[in-house]
């Protein structure tokens, strides 16, 4: 997987904001997006948390950090 330098600093920025790994970030932002454009994982696949619950989360945890993010300029 390579990602171009711009996605990698803002997820590192966000990534540190909400005192996370940069990997543990990506995990939640890949799928927040997914589930956001229609990915329902199989019965099985779901496991002690709902998918479409955390990626909501996840949403405002994004909305918080973008704010920070502008606020740093």
């Amino acid at each position: 997987m390579s990602l171009d330098a711009a996605a990698v600093e803002f997820a590192e920025r966000a990534a540190r904001a909400h005192g996370l790994s940069l990997s543990s970030w990506l995990s939640r932002a890949a799928r927040r997006e997914a589930v956001r454009t229609g990915y329902r994982p199989p019965a099985r696949v779901v496991q002690a948390e709902d998918a479409e619950g955390a990626a909501s989360r996840d949403e405002a945890e994004l909305a918080a950090a973008e704010k920070e993010l502008r606020a740093e300029g």
